[in-house]
């Protein structure tokens, strides 16, 4: 099991390395494959030997080989991240068909959030195929099933569509983009119809405190623009890790 851990890892790092070119290529309209990849300030190309996730970063000291310019510690903090979040999933589902399609699934968070974080949008490149993969794999996740994950997308884009246009027609201004709307629909498809109503919560009570200590912090007023898709990326994680013992807490709180 320790070295079956220690792989999760490398495979989360890994992929995590990956998701570094899609965060910085999808926005950009780049391909994620072609050209390799490259020092962001002198174009030159990284050997594969500077390309080994988080350990080149530390060993290089966050500089390029060839023209000694720094490189972000975002590249490290996504694969540290990515490997973790794998990490976390196989100790809690193992080996199974369950952690390779969360892994899959939590990999496509990580890539949205900081996309989200950096352009305010949601790549319809991510979230559509999303949407479809996720149903796809409920055919074969007992626990899913593909009943719970329909709901769960209709339920999902839905609940917030309807958010999106209520907000629109009474503030006569755009509140919610669609790219939102089509995460949790992505998320519905992975989790079913009751990671749904778990996710709205808890990212719109995360984003309401991050949001409020940000405007009293920067001195903003309520036209701060937030970006929610991280916010609704962690509601997903949460659900995942915590879901179930958070909605039997809050249950057992309201019965007393």
């Amino acid at each position: 099991m320790t070295l079956f851990a220690i792989f999760a890892f490398a495979l989360g790092a890994a992929v995590g390395s990956f998701l570094n070119v899609c965060i910085y290529r999808l926005p950009a309209g780049e391909s994620v494959v072609s050209p390799p990849s490259r020092c962001p300030g002198c174009g030159s190309k990284i050997r594969p030997r500077d390309n080994v996730p988080v350990l080149s970063w530390l060993l290089l000291r966050g500089r390029c080989r060839a023209c000694g310019g720094r490189i972000s510690a975002r590249y490290p903090l996504v694969e540290l991240l990515n490997g973790l979040l794998t990490l976390a999933l196989f100790l809690k589902f193992g080996p199974s068909l369950t952690f390779l399609v969360l892994f899959v699934f939590c990999s496509a968070l990580v890539a949205i959030t900081f996309i989200d974080l950096d352009h305010q949008i949601i790549p319809d490149v991510i979230s559509l195929p999303g949407i479809a993969v996720g149903f796809a794999c409920s055919f074969f996740l007992p626990w899913l099933g593909w009943k719970s994950s329909l709901i769960g997308i209709v339920a999902g884009g839905g609940s917030l569509l309807l958010v999106a246009w209520l907000y629109e027609l009474f503030a006569k201004k755009e509140g919610m983009g669609g790219g939102d709307v089509k995460l949790l629909a992505m998320m519905g498809a992975f989790l079913g119809w009751r990671a749904v109503p778990f996710i709205i919560f808890a990212s719109s009570l995360i984003g309401s405190i991050i949001g409020v200590t940000l405007m009293v912090v920067q001195r903003k007023d309520a036209k701060l623009a937030i970006p929610f898709g991280p916010f609704l990326a962690l509601g997903a994680v949460l659900y995942i890790f915590f879901g179930k013992t958070i909605i039997l807490w809050y249950l057992n709180l309201g019965a007393r």
